[in-house]
């Protein structure tokens, strides 16, 4: 066999002698044929495998203690239950797995909300076949999966309200924490940001709890769509 061929065996991916783990995803949705269609598009990756399938809260906590999985791939819409409460239960439960929503929800509050309980990206169901591989591998990473459609929407619904804290808010940040503002705006993992400043990442996650703190938000999903609405990202020239 070629020294550089791929291939899965017993969920292990064996690269030039070497074995190496893929990323496991556990699917829910509530309808068997969006399942076996993600998990067909999925698995097209050789270095990602769907471990579990759900259609509901109670086989989705069945299916993740069986076999944890890296990402959980979670469609907001299950039915009768509340997805947006049970996205928090998710990340509550599996605190080393990372939710990435599957939506066909255009309202900007409803993406708002799962950020805020802690999913670490959104795609739209309509972009899922070009993206889908792709924002599993970021999220994944510790990266943020920032939809442009979704993102440019929230955007520009930034509540009136916020305005008067800006300010005092931003002014309470350093220079150091206002870089690591625009490159959480980036979506860059703390790894990446603490390379591009020259930092250790134990010095990055300081910095993050004291920057959450202060602007009031409560994840780096939350930070990125905070510093998007001020133009607080990397182009920006008033940070």
């Amino acid at each position: 066999m070629h020294p550089n061929c791929l291939w899965l065996y017993k969920n292990n991916i064996v690269s030039n002698g070497l074995e190496i783990r893929p990323i496991r995803v556990c699917i829910i949705d509530d309808h068997t044929l969006v399942r076996a269609g993600l998990r067909m598009l999925i698995e097209n990756d050789p270095e990602i495998v769907v471990v579990g399938e759900a259609s509901n809260r109670i086989q989705a906590l069945a299916a993740g203690k069986a076999s944890p999985p890296d990402i959980f791939l979670l469609d907001l819409q299950l039915g009768c239950e509340n997805g947006l409460d049970f996205l928090r239960e998710l990340v509550l439960t599996f605190n080393l797995a990372r939710v990435l929503v599957l939506t066909c929800a255009t309202d900007p509050d409803v993406h708002q909300r799962a950020i805020s309980s802690g999913a670490m990206g959104l795609v739209l169901k309509d972009h899922a076949p070009e993206v889908l591989v792709k924002a599993i591998r970021r999220v994944h990473s510790g990266e943020l999966w920032l939809d442009p459609f979704l993102m440019a929407t929230m955007v520009s619904r930034r509540p009136a309200k916020e305005k008067n804290l800006d300010v005092a808010q931003m002014a309470t940040l350093t220079r150091r924490e206002s870089e690591i503002v625009q490159l959480v705006a980036e979506g860059l993992n703390n790894e990446r940001i603490a390379r591009e400043l020259l930092i250790s990442q134990a010095t990055v996650k300081n910095h993050l709890t004291s920057i959450l703190d202060k602007l009031g938000v409560t994840n780096k999903f939350e930070l990125a769509v905070y510093a998007l609405r001020r133009g607080l990202d990397k182009s920006s020239k008033s940070v």
